[in-house]
């Protein structure tokens, strides 16, 4: 029997934290309004719906489900309006070509409450991107609904039970809202995730009315607080020892906005794949809350140098270039990874391979790729809306969690090189010493020290108590205006410093290549640093704007401007960071292999349902 399954819904209503990017659903001329209403969208005029959210990426359906036709379904109140399929053809090109035109007429369509249907069959052999352009040189036309569907046998429909598992600690302004959101998205009994979908709210600080907001479709689950790995491994279990039958289980972030179609679509991608795609992890793509067109990131690797890094840098979806490249730009890379503001994973691979590490919050996601090495999907649409992590540094957690847990993956999953990570270690506290960021320092050696304990130490640290106590040494970082006005302006911290953060300034060659040497002002004498303070704008170690060079005293600023501290040297505090660090580093040289054997033969145990439901005291 063949049926009808869809691709994905075209959104009409623009959600009101990008409401002011309408061009990432549409692009228009004349005049575009929603009517609430009637759930219509009103043309006067033309809409064009080859954007982010809307287009059809027939490059990534034919890849991952083998779809050889694809229809739109149409439902308008039009009377002689005019449907022009649009599309973007496959090759180096970027541009819109049309390729039909239909007069929509009555007699055309059948008969729907309050208009006329259509079903279109879209060209798209050739192609990378299909959609269509509606317009109307008359009257208003009202489109009420649109879908991209396909036409299959009913056996060849994979049988999907998805579990949405997010983790939340005190995020009452986000995680409220996104429940609400799932509701109400979820709420449509023609899409085929009906009745397959289930969302756990795994709760660590203990502060969500679990009984109020938990129903047929959503379950609150108190949790201890146990980070980011912890609510995740408990939702995987969740999902895991349900009655349900879930085969998926889609981890996503608490400060996000929710966008519920990429829930269907994430079900709808999952019931087509075809060969070694049903196994395929689908991650869907961070955008920035604070730039709503800017895609931060989707899949991510780590290079052999111990470095992160991303598969496609910034694009700004809003222009059809980079929707066009986003989808062209292939994510399947050795040591590839999703993080887990949206990753969906089966259920069968965590039977097969463990759940997280005990890390409580970073490496944990990066780790589990290392260890799974997926094949990931990805598809434009699918994602959610996150913080920036602009000027989200802290050091107990960037610091302390980074490096103790990236020698652990190191360790346990043999995916990048020890040697490399050590000289980046190494590099890291000397910048951080020279931008006199002491406390930096000193996290990355408690990191440092806790890793060569070795995996029993990780097995039982309090990790809320860890994080407390690290987070109560971070640096203090306060507004602009409350710092002290006469070191701001020795340091020549100006408004113009301050309110552009877009500012570029040139650095002369050789004092960038000054700045490369391992030199270190704590060795000069007094007399040979400046008494002037100088200003810099850092984002970790990396430097944006200024310089620290021979200043005694130094004014930092994050990376949005608007928030940073005043540091003064310390001879003494540094002198100490130095002789551990040597200690330290001899007792690595010492017992290095034998660590590392430590850590990898306990892999197995520390990512074991009997280890987990111990630590979470199930």
């Amino acid at each position: 029997m063949t049926i009808r399954h869809k691709l994905s819904n075209v959104m009409l209503e623009v959600a009101e934290h990008v409401s002011a990017h309408p061009d990432l659903y549409y692009r228009t001329s004349g005049s575009v309004s929603y009517d609430g209403s009637s759930s219509s969208l009103v043309v006067s005029g033309s809409a064009d719906f080859l954007t982010y959210l809307n287009a059809c990426p027939v490059i990534k359906w034919r890849r991952y489900a083998q779809v050889s036709r694809v229809w739109l379904h149409i439902e308008t109140s039009a009377v002689g309006s005019l449907l022009r399929v649009v599309g973007v053809p496959s090759g180096e090109t970027d541009d819109e070509q049309c390729l039909s035109t239909l007069s929509l007429r009555p007699s055309e369509g059948t008969p729907v409450t309050g208009g006329v249907a259509y079903d279109v069959e879209l060209p798209i052999a050739g192609m990378d991107l299909v959609a269509f352009r509606l317009s109307s040189d008359a009257e208003p036309v009202s489109l009420r609904s649109a879908y991209y569907y396909v036409q299959v046998g009913e056996g060849d429909v994979n049988d999907v039970r998805l579990a949405l598992s997010t983790t939340t600690f005190k995020k009452e302004n986000y995680i409220v809202p996104n429940i609400e959101l799932v509701r109400e998205g979820l709420s449509c009994e023609d899409d085929p995730v009906a009745g397959h979908f289930h969302m756990f709210v795994v709760d660590n600080g203990r502060t969500l009315d679990a009984d109020a907001l938990s129903d047929d479709l959503v379950t609150v689950i108190p949790n201890e607080n146990v980070g980011g790995a912890g609510g995740f491994a408990r939702g995987m279990i969740a999902a895991l020892e349900s009655d349900e039958g879930f085969t998926h289980v889609l981890l996503m972030d608490d400060d996000v906005r929710i966008f519920p179609e990429s829930l269907k679509r994430t079900y709808n991608l999952l019931a087509l794949a075809r060969g070694r795609y049903r196994t395929a992890f689908v991650n869907g793509a961070m955008l920035s809350l604070d730039e709503p067109t800017r895609q931060f990131e989707d899949v991510s690797y780590v290079d052999k140098t111990a470095v992160y890094r991303r598969i496609k840098e910034d694009l700004y979806v809003d222009d059809l270039a980079d929707v066009v490249k986003n989808e062209r730009t292939d994510v399947e890379v050795d040591h590839a990874y999703g993080a887990w503001w949206f990753s969906c994973i089966p259920l069968a691979v965590i039977r097969e391979n463990g759940l997280p590490l005990p890390l409580f919050v970073r490496c944990d996601d990066v780790e589990f790729g290392m260890r799974n090495k997926p094949t990931y999907m990805t598809m434009g649409g699918i994602c959610v809306w996150h913080e920036s992590f602009e000027g989200r540094f802290r050091a107990s957690v960037d610091c302390y969690q980074y490096a103790r847990n990236f020698l652990v993956m190191i360790a346990m999953d043999d995916c990048a090189s020890e040697d490399y990570f050590l000289m980046r270690l190494k590099r890291s506290i000397r910048i951080n010493l020279r931008d006199l960021d002491y406390t930096a320092a000193e996290l990355l050696l408690d990191g440092f020290a806790d890793y060569l304990k070795g995996p029993s130490f990780l097995a039982a640290a309090d990790g809320s108590a860890l994080m407390k106590s690290n987070g109560a040494r971070n640096e203090k970082i306060v507004p602009v205006s409350e710092m002290d006005p006469e070191v701001l302006a020795a340091a020549g911290v100006t408004e113009e410093v301050t309110e552009n953060p877009s500012m570029e300034y040139h650095v002369p060659y050789v004092m960038r290549f000054l700045r490369g040497l391992p030199y270190d002002k704590h060795y000069l004498p007094d007399f040979a640093l400046s008494e002037r303070p100088r200003w810099v704008v850092k984002n970790g170690t990396a430097t944006l704007a200024g310089s620290s060079t021979a200043a005694k005293t130094l004014v930092f600023l994050d990376p949005t401007r608007t928030k940073g501290a005043i540091r003064h040297m310390d001879r003494d505090r540094y002198r100490a960071i130095r002789h551990r660090e040597a200690r330290l580093l001899h007792e690595y040289d010492g017992k290095r292999e034998a660590v590392r054997r430590e850590y990898h033969d306990a892999k197995g145990w520390l990512t074991s349902m009997e280890f987990w439901k111990r630590y979470l005291g199930m």
